[in-house]
């Protein structure tokens, strides 16, 4: 909810400090700069101290954050604010996959699925609440608008002496983030309640058993899945960024059959996050990998092929959304079935995936501006669905192979034992035989040690 509610109220925000939205678009660089600081910080942080207090001084931060950023009147403290932000949504994104894999471990996969989609469902609620919240302003507000901007940007002398802080022209803005805000707050007070409950730091109780599973080869096993993740989560951000427009440019369609185009793909992804926390409870994860890469696989391929049909258009958009859902959250549980995953191995991959974020949409932005006629937005995903398709069995290949080689060190080891036993075996009865044949005669023997005979040499007890 914290995350998707700038998007609903970027343009008051950038009333509520004078600028217009082109010259405020600085904010999503600062919020995304301060999430891959926050994603480093966290994984050092949870492996540190208590996993509970970190996330509950973190939502607490991020309280703050939400209740100051409507009172930001100037556009450089509000960037400012929201790169602080953003270091508290990447300590929380790191924290929340660790602390699942802590207290459940390999076994965690459906509530690893239940913790991406309460991401995916706070990110349709939030704008539902900032439209309600902010319905009765923006109506009266957008026709005066273009008038506002200019004369903020001549009389920005006049401007500067204004005060950093201060409340905002439209309260319903303010309302917004601070309804979002004190659900947060509620929720660290839970978390906090948890910190006191169980002050020692938890641990994984299965970790014991699960050290004899550990691939050796974990540091290449992460790096693979940093590369995997960067491309999944680009494609992801890409075609949900440049879908609308490419459907307006590209197809001909309507503003309005492309955000419904827009709304599907995200209704999908986000229905499909929900029913795969019931198909976690039946599936293994690398099974979900496998069938989300085969859908996004198909479905971008057909989206190549018929890139200027409506109807295709709509059927492989609604695919790829589903395909898409179930990616990130189990190739955390997957992963987690090889490697002990620490704070540092999750924060390596929520930078992967952050950086995919950030740099892939902004590529297709460029190539797309170049060459105006081409789909650059489907090709990316159609290359994307097969690099990942590629990546999964290398990583499969790569987390297995030592387990292979250990069970064929197993089985050897009880071949021979087996074969020991049989031995040991075949001789006992050939000895009982020899011992029936044989007559012994017992003699009691007595014997005296004296302490003279017994001498001591060095540390050591020595029998002359």
């Amino acid at each position: 909810m914290s995350v998707a509610i700038l998007g609903p109220t970027f343009q008051d925000l950038a009333r509520n400090v004078n600028q217009n939205i082109s010259s405020l678009s600085l904010i999503f660089v600062g919020r995304a700069s301060g999430y891959l600081c926050g994603s480093m910080i966290g994984g050092i942080l949870f492996d540190c101290l208590n996993h509970f207090i970190v996330l509950g001084v973190t939502l607490m931060a991020t309280t703050v954050g939400l209740y100051l950023i409507p009172f930001c009147k100037t556009s450089v403290l509000l960037i400012v604010m929201m790169s602080v932000f953003g270091v508290a949504i990447g300590v929380l994104d790191t924290g929340g996959n660790v602390l699942i894999l802590a207290l459940w471990g390999d076994k965690g996969a459906p509530h690893m699925q239940a913790l991406h989609f309460s991401f995916a469902l706070g990110a349709f609620l939030a704008p539902l609440l900032a439209k309600l919240a902010l319905g009765t302003t923006l109506s009266t507000e957008n026709h005066t608008e273009p008038d506002l901007h200019p004369p903020a940007l001549s009389q920005s002398p006049e401007a500067n002496p204004g005060p950093l802080f201060a409340a905002p022209d439209d309260l319903n803005l303010l309302w917004a983030y601070a309804s979002v805000g004190m659900y947060i707050f509620v929720v660290s007070v839970f978390l906090f309640a948890l910190f006191f409950k169980t002050p020692s730091k938890h641990e994984n109780p299965t970790a014991s058993a699960q050290l004899s599973r550990r691939v050796k080869h974990h540091k290449a096993l992460l790096c693979l899945l940093f590369m995997f993740f960067f491309f999944y989560v680009g494609a992801e951000i890409t075609y949900g960024s440049y879908i609308f427009s490419f459907a307006t440019t590209h197809v001909g369609m309507e503003e309005s059959e492309a955000a419904g185009l827009n709304s599907i793909f995200w209704g999908t992804f986000a229905a499909c996050r929900g029913l795969a926390i019931f198909f976690a409870t039946c599936l293994q994860p690398g099974t979900m990998i496998v069938l989300s890469n085969i859908g996004s696989l198909v479905s971008s391929s057909f989206l190549v092929l018929f890139n200027k049909s409506p109807l295709c258009l709509w059927i492989a958009t609604s695919v790829y959304g589903a395909s898409m859902a179930t990616t990130f959250p189990s190739g955390v549980s997957w992963i987690e079935q090889y490697i002990s995953i620490s704070g540092k191995s999750a924060a390596l991959f929520v930078i992967g995936a952050a950086l995919g974020e950030m740099a892939v949409p902004a590529l297709i932005g460029i190539l797309q501006a170049q060459y105006p006629d081409l789909p650059v937005v489907l090709y990316t995903c159609l290359g994307s669905a097969v690099f990942t398709a590629v990546l999964f069995p290398v990583m499969y290949k790569l987390a297995t192979l030592p387990l292979d080689l250990q069970r064929k060190d197993n089985r050897r080891s009880k071949d021979q034992k087996a074969l020991l036993n049989h031995y040991e075996e075949d001789n006992e009865g050939q000895d009982e035989e020899k011992y029936n044949e044989m007559d012994f005669e017992v003699v009691d023997v007595n014997v005296t040690v004296r302490p003279s005979v017994i001498q001591r040499s060095g540390n050591t007890l020595m029998d002359p």
